[in-house]
């Protein structure tokens, strides 16, 4: 039986990326089912998404619209929790806006299928693999990996990375209804406890590209949120309370 696997877009305000992001996943040579969490975009993404499971996609994407939009991490756990409940082997967290590479989906695939629990589409595993971001995002983002590895000693280079594949084991194993961080802290989290578990991760080094359409949802609070929360995580490791 061929193995089950699901790519969890969040959206918000996608309209211009989405349908190409879709085509995009579905043209590869590997099958990849399709999960957009759309947390009600005004801009009618949801709408778009829905026209293309009725015209296109009936078996192969799906549609979760979530009233409030309160955060990364609350997307992708909605979309975790939604792909256990329907068998999926391994899931998958993508952007919307192509600063991941669909066809990269695959390397991590087979990552996971040759022993990793968890496999991360690396910016920073080789040098510094970014395309058109601005050079205070470049050194933020890769300076904040640095900082998670000193304050947790998670052993990633790309702790903040949004690209990544979980074996469902993980998923079964991990408390997502405690997980705290909603921005992009979240991402930093889920691999914390994956580590604190002793699963097998591994980089994989992908090329980034920063958006063309759509705008960023990069914020100060966000920022803050992981800079804050990372020694929070760390402290509650420490007090075998994570």
């Amino acid at each position: 039986m061929p193995d089950k696997k699901l790519v969890i877009i969040p959206t918000y305000n996608e309209i211009e990326n989405i349908n190409d992001i879709i085509s995009n996943v579905f043209s590869l040579e590997e099958k990849f089912d399709v999960l957009i969490v759309d947390d009600s975009s005004p801009d009618g993404t949801g709408s778009v998404v829905e026209e293309l499971i009725n015209n296109s996609y009936a078996d192969r994407l799906f549609l979760e619209v979530r009233a409030n939009k309160d955060g990364l991490g609350r997307a992708y756990i909605h979309g975790f929790k939604w792909a256990l409940k329907n068998g999926y082997d391994y899931i998958f967290e993508m952007d919307a806006d192509f600063s991941h590479n669909p066809k990269d989906l695959i390397q991590l695939y087979w990552a996971c299928k040759n022993g990793a629990d968890l496999s991360i589409g690396s910016r920073y595993c080789q040098g510094v693999n970014v395309v058109n971001w601005p050079m205070n995002r470049v050194l933020l983002s890769f300076f904040a990996s640095k900082y998670v590895r000193l304050i947790t000693g998670l052993p990633i280079n790309d702790s903040t990375a949004g690209f990544v594949c979980f074996t469902s084991k993980v998923l079964k194993e991990l408390p997502l209804d405690k997980v705290k961080l909603v921005g992009y802290g979240f991402q930093i989290e889920m691999k914390f406890r994956a580590y604190c578990k002793k699963f097998k991760i591994v980089e994989i080094p992908i090329i980034f590209t920063d958006r063309t359409k759509g705008h960023s949802k990069m914020s100060g609070a966000i920022i803050s949120e992981a800079v804050f929360g990372v020694i929070k995580m760390k402290f509650m490791s420490l007090l075998g309370r994570l």
